[in-house]
């Protein structure tokens, strides 16, 4: 990074004291066609001169064999590492976000990804392990019965053991009527509606269409546009923001706990919401968080918080650039992709976490934000961006990063980077877990 560009990001984020704490400086040249070199073909680590580019993918986007080579190995070596840590993990967590569903659902995209039969059965010994501790207290599938339940009719029905499936998806369907009548439940993804709608939407995505009925997701949808239109009245804010959501009396804007991820999942197809609906009440909602935009092109965490500070998946531009490319797909607009890459511009600068490498606010997860951009625009400046926050997340540990609470989890530690290194292994087909599909 250069050093007016370092000068320029301390007074974004309130000083230089700031700006070490949250992130480390990006050490890598940014992309440029003119100057890239592909390793295609190279056995040896090669010496590059000081105006060749690093790039390692070839010309079609084929990422290279001496990368793959080096992303394996470091996958097999972190596999090893966090199934010794497990053994010391919570054994009562059974969420995705930090339990064991997590571990199931990293292996099931390792079978994904590589064909493996052993990750499959890998991810089953989870499964059963889950299944008999789920607590009934959390609905969505990142944090409560959702996940596992979900997790499980998917593994059991890719075992094709349709029985122990169909159990998993009726238990799920079950918790529906508290879903959609509980007055004191959230809307967002962690906790919230939208989360128990992922669960639905990713069923009918792995098992296929109708494996949850549409009139269950349209009772659910109506659910979640019902509350929004209701705060948005109670905030006189109806015309500007026609669905608004709060989580502990915030008004969050990012995926997690906020607007953007409840969005982001009323506009998925699965979700088959109308046109009109979308249209009339979606899009000008979006529209509504695109106007607190920071100079810088980040977003805050919440309406009424002006720091620009957090740039990680839950908080900020890495989690709000999956609404911006969702709303460019439906609504064909340039301005929401012209802001999504605007997102990668501060990811990309403000991207390299000391937090750590996870999903939820690590560099594994911002890392992501790129691969998206890369599938819908083709444009190799992103497909380089990832390369380069995995060559970060090869160095596992190296950096001086934050310990997290759930060192081996998948929203919080070592499980999520390994997905995020799979997912470098065949990335026209990445995907972000348990938001993505």
């Amino acid at each position: 990074m250069g050093e007016a560009m370092s000068k320029r990001l301390k007074l974004q984020l309130g000083g230089e004291s700031d700006t070490e704490e949250r992130v480390f400086a990006n050490p890598y040249p940014d992309y440029d066609p003119a100057a890239a070199s592909s390793e295609e073909g190279e056995e040896e680590d090669v010496q590059l001169s000081s105006t060749t580019l690093d790039v390692p993918f070839d010309d079609q986007g084929k990422i290279c064999p001496r990368f793959t080579r080096r992303v394996q190995t470091k996958i097999n070596d972190l596999l090893q590492q966090m199934e010794e840590g497990l053994k010391t993990a919570d054994p009562h967590d059974c969420s995705t976000y930090t339990g064991w569903t997590g571990t199931a659902l990293l292996y099931l995209q390792m079978y994904r990804v590589a064909g493996d039969a052993s990750y499959l059965q890998r991810s089953l010994d989870y499964v059963r392990r889950i299944l008999r501790n789920l607590n009934g207290r959390r609905v969505t599938f990142l944090c409560g019965d959702a996940g596992p339940l979900a997790v499980g009719a998917v593994v059991y029905h890719k075992l094709q053991n349709e029985k122990e499936s169909k159990d998993c998806i009726t238990k799920l369907l079950q918790m529906q009527r508290t879903v959609c009548m509980d007055v004191d439940l959230p809307d967002e993804l962690l906790y919230g509606r939208a989360g128990f709608l992922y669960a639905l939407l990713y069923l009918n995505a792995e098992i296929g269409p109708g494996t949850v009925p549409q009139s269950t997701i349209k009772e659910l949808i109506d659910a979640i546009i019902e509350s929004g239109k209701n705060l948005s009245k109670e905030e006189r804010k109806s015309e500007r923001c026609p669905l608004l959501y709060q989580w502990h009396k915030k008004q969050y804007v990012g995926a997690a706990h906020g607007m953007a991820g409840i969005y982001y999942m009323l506009m998925q197809p699965l979700s088959n919401v109308d046109q009109e609906t979308l249209m009339e009440l979606v899009k000008p909602s979006i529209d509504y968080v695109r106007h607190k935009k920071f100079r810088s092109g980040n977003y805050p965490s919440s309406l009424s918080n002006e720091s620009d500070r957090l740039v990680q998946w839950c908080h900020g531009a890495p989690g709000v650039i999956h609404m911006l490319l969702q709303a460019y797909k439906i609504f064909k607009e340039e301005k929401y992709l012209k802001d999504a890459m605007e997102c990668s511009d501060v990811i990309w600068q403000r991207g390299l976490l000391r937090k750590g490498y996870g999903i939820c606010h690590g560099t594994a997860g911002n890392g992501y934000a790129f691969l998206s951009l890369y599938r819908l625009t083709q444009d190799k400046k992103y497909l380089y961006r990832a390369c380069k926050f995995a060559e970060w997340c090869l160095d596992y540990g190296a950096h001086g990063c934050r310990i997290p609470d759930r060192p081996y989890s998948l929203f919080e530690g070592m499980a999520g980077a390994i997905h995020f290194l799979s997912d470098m292994l065949a990335p026209e087909s990445s995907r972000f877990p348990a938001f993505e599909f």
